[in-house]
């Protein structure tokens, strides 16, 4: 062996090996227990960033191992393609969507192989291409002819300039992202999916998540919401329509002070068609969010349109408003206005000097404090609230109910959070929505034989909007019911759709159709999926619905895709800025332009010094990002992962440091030092290197199998250790062979590096990972605490099981316990076996 380890040669020889043999290809045909490890797949922006890197890391350790203790391990790779990101590429470089992602993929791919990792490239898939996408687009019309498929109005976010709509996120303080335009509010025929038929089941599902975060798991809960409530009627008093609404929280209806109606509602339009005030009102609202959850931070504001309606319980006049915070696709489109206890109705109030009562308190004796800055949503008993006060929530919930339905008014009902699935997108770069529109026969679906429906290639984004609708002759078609002029559906697919899927076609990739039902039987559920918090919500539950969706109209068996879900922390990195004299605003600087010196920065370019900020997620727009392809040429593929493996524990965020990862380096080079003390003709015994070989095995094992990398981390340095401190044996050299072993998930390019030299047959890639001695995980030797009046004097290393007067006879034999005693008498000795014998004296 050379002197020194060289990443530099070895990393590339070895990963070429592997491409050759083809060693990680998974075998559909194998009679090996299966396990499918999957970590999210990436977006192809262009380069990999760290945290894809600690995410693949941990994937690729737990693939390793898995093949290494007998598994037939699919461990796959692809890209999450479509998307708006490609599209912005072509408007402001003037290159193709399409060019521009595959150049990226091409990229990302070179980057992911420098780093090792034992991913099946056989499978790689791109949802951007037509072999994916048009499987797609068969499901879909699986999904339709089941009725899971539905086209109606909603409304949107619609930017006028740029001619499309905008998801919320690209809405900023009411106008376009990159026009500029004040945003419009408008009805659009869109296409969604029937998510909601299957809320119930979603939610039971959430429970045999056992391998799921609890937050993760709550959250879903959250998100789809389901709540028992009171919907009923209000009746007018000035005029003619009486006004339904759904409350979650009928308990609170003492405490009501307005009504609020919708922008859209019967009773809004009404007042609008002889009120130009009130019209002026409904087109301002027009430019504000379309989902409930955006509109709980915007400025509430409210028309009066002077019409009551009378409390069902005390007859009050209660005032009608128009309210930008209350939507027509939401519930019925108008709310009960309780401003103690809502805080959107407690903001709405305090513009414009609406009563707030308290109607619940933590403590019945403050039913008449005054609120403080917000609403109090919390539980308590009920106040000020006549034949309710006194009553816990849930019991004038009930009783509420109780009245309404007795009285005629009102019903009890279950809701959900959870609204169908809006997937339509009026964009090129996504899946085509796969119907025709035929003035005729209406909406009809494309033929099967006739998928799939690509995208144009010869496509302008200079002019705004979606450049399939403007495209000369890819929307006309004929109607394949009845062959006259239609048009092509224009709209392309949330990109949520394709990452709903993919987990399928990575485990089964027949030509003919989307996937083989017996193979995903095989692969499926999905054993360990690892990926970031940010999608424990749309993300995930899009997936289980796919899943759910397709077992329900017989496409496959499974219910849930995945069994265990780990979600890491992420990498972060302090800060480099200057504040510009100019504005006052900070100016960010990289890492690579930084020379860090004890606690003080400076900027390589001009010498002078710079702040340095707080360690936050790596971030472009502040600079603090590390390339990981500058650390692979400096350090080696090796470094890097074991970096992503030390210290904090995976799912807590990861402080990257200059010096942590130079650690890191230096520990390969010592493994590799040790690695070359292998001596395979050594003779002699040393039990104790045994003992500490084969449970650190087993306890790396343990660690592995439940992603506890940093433990595993830690015990391989003790190992390395102890092994350095032993005297030349042959249980020394068998102690180096298994930690080559057990660092080869981690540190492969090493490991193989050094698996010939020490007589491994083949490559350690394909080795099995190292037996145990199961007598040898017992401890057969205890250490003895000796005390003399209740201090430590003294320790003695026994077998276990020693006798509790041998015990007693070796801690009075011991010359410290003796010099302790100084010739005291022993009044009294008391031994617990295998921990501790204490001399009274």
């Amino acid at each position: 062996m050379t002197e020194r380890f060289d990443p530099a040669t070895a990393d590339t020889r070895w990963q070429r090996v592997w491409d050759e043999r083809q060693c990680f290809a998974a075998d559909d045909a194998s009679p090996k227990p299966r396990s499918y490890v999957l970590e999210m797949f990436p977006y192809p922006s262009g380069r990999i960033h760290i945290g894809h890197v600690r995410n693949y890391t941990m994937g690729d350790v737990l693939a390793r191992y898995k093949r290494m203790t007998g598994h037939e391990v699919l461990h796959p790779m692809g890209w999450d393609a479509f998307g708006m990101p490609a599209e912005n590429a072509a408007m402001e470089k003037g290159v193709h969507p399409g060019g521009w992602t595959r150049e990226n993929i091409a990229n990302m791919k070179a980057q992911l192989k420098r780093l090792g990792f034992a991913l099946d490239w056989s499978r790689e898939l791109a949802t951007c291409e037509p072999e994916y996408y048009g499987h797609e687009q068969a499901l879909f019309l699986d999904l339709y002819e089941a009725g899971l498929v539905y086209r109606k109005e909603s409304s949107v976010n619609w930017d006028p300039v740029d001619q499309t709509v905008l998801a919320n996120e690209q809405v900023i303080d009411g106008r376009g992202w990159r026009s500029g335009a004040l945003v419009e509010k408008r009805k659009l025929s869109q296409w969604f999916l029937k998510i909601t038929d299957f809320a119930e089941e979603l939610l039971e599902g959430v429970q045999s998540l056992e391998n799921w975060p609890d937050k993760v798991k709550l959250m879903q809960e959250n998100w789809i919401g389901k709540s028992r409530g009171l919907q009923f009627r209000f009746k007018p008093i000035n005029f003619a329509d009486e006004i339904e609404v759904y409350s979650t929280r009928p308990d609170t209806i003492f405490g009501a002070s307005f009504v609020a109606v919708a922008a859209e509602h019967h009773v809004a339009q009404a007042i609008a068609a002889n009120s130009p005030e009130a019209q002026a009102f409904i087109e301002l609202c027009k430019q504000g969010g379309t989902t409930a959850a955006e509109l709980e931070t915007a400025e509430k504001l409210g028309f009066d349109t002077g019409l009551k309606v009378r409390h069902p319980f005390t007859g009050a006049d209660l005032p009608v408003w128009i309210a930008n915070f209350v939507l027509m696709d939401y519930g019925t489109g108008a709310v009960m206005g309780v401003p103690g206890h809502d805080q959107r109705d407690f903001e709405f109030s305090t513009k414009f000097g609406l009563p707030i009562v308290r109607v619940v308190a933590a403590d019945p004796a403050d039913a008449d404090k005054p609120f403080g800055g917000e609403a109090e949503a919390g539980d308590g008993v009920l106040v000020n609230s006549d034949f309710l006060t006194g009553m816990s929530v849930a019991d004038a919930k009930a009783a509420v109910i109780g009245r309404a339905e007795s009285e005629g008014w009102g019903e009890g009902k279950t809701v959900w959070r959870l609204r169908d699935w809006g997937v339509s997108r009026q964009r090129y770069w996504g899946t085509p929505i796969p119907f025709i529109h035929c003035e005729a026969c209406g909406v009809v679906p494309v033929p099967k034989d006739q998928l799939p429906v690509v995208l144009p290639e010869d496509v302008d984004f200079q002019t705004p909007g979606n450049p399939l609708v403007r495209h000369p002759t890819w929307k006309h078609v004929d109607c394949p019911d009845c062959g006259k002029p239609a048009v092509r559906e224009t709209d392309t697919l949330d990109t949520f759709v394709d990452s709903s899927w993919y987990f399928l076609r990575f485990a089964s990739q027949p030509g003919d159709k989307p996937f083989d039902r017996e193979a995903i039987a095989k692969w499926l559920p999905v054993e360990q999926y690892i990926g970031g918090i940010e999608h424990a919500i749309l993300h995930l539950l899009y997936a289980r619905f796919w899943t759910r969706a397709l077992a329900r109209i017989g496409k496959i068996e499974v219910k849930e895709p995945f069994a265990s879900l780990f979600t890491q922390g992420m990498v972060t990195h302090e800060t480099y800025f200057r504040i510009d004299d100019a504005n006052g605003q900070p100016v960010y600087f990289s890492p690579a332009e930084i020379e860090r010196g004890g606690e003080s920065a400076k900027l390589l370019a001009d010498g002078a010094p710079v702040e340095i900020g707080r360690v936050i997620k790596m971030s472009k727009s502040k600079k603090n990002v590390v390339d990981p392809d500058a650390i692979v040429a400096t350090y080696g593929a090796d470094a890097i992962r074991w970096f992503m493996l030390s210290d904090s524990p995976p799912e807590r965020d990861l402080p990257w440091s200059e010096a942590g990862i130079e650690g890191c380096a230096r520990f390969v080079q010592r493994l590799w030092r040790l690695f070359a003390q292998f001596d395979a003709n050594a003779t002699g015994e040393d039990k104790a290197i045994d003992r500490k070989r084969d449970q650190t095995v087993a306890l790396v094992a343990e660690d592995i199998e439940a992603l506890s990398f940093n433990k595993a981390v830690a015990r391989i340095y003790e190992l390395t250790s102890a092994v350095e401190k032993a005297q030349p044996s042959a249980s020394r050299s068998a102690a180096i062979r298994t930690l080559l072993l057990l660092v080869a998930p981690m540190m492969p390019h090493l490991a193989e590096e050094a698996w010939g030299t020490i007589g491994g047959e083949d490559l350690v890639s394909l080795a099995a990972w190292p037996a145990v001695d199961p007598t040898l995980l017992v401890e057969d030797e205890v250490t003895i605490a000796v005390q003399v009046k209740g201090k430590l004097r003294d320790t003695l290393t026994v077998a276990k099981g020693t006798s509790r007067e041998e015990l007693e006879a070796l801690a009075l034999a011991s010359d410290k316990v003796q010099r302790a005693l100084d010739g005291a008498e022993i009044r009294k000795v008391i031994v617990v076996p295998d921990r501790l014998v204490n001399l009274v004296a």
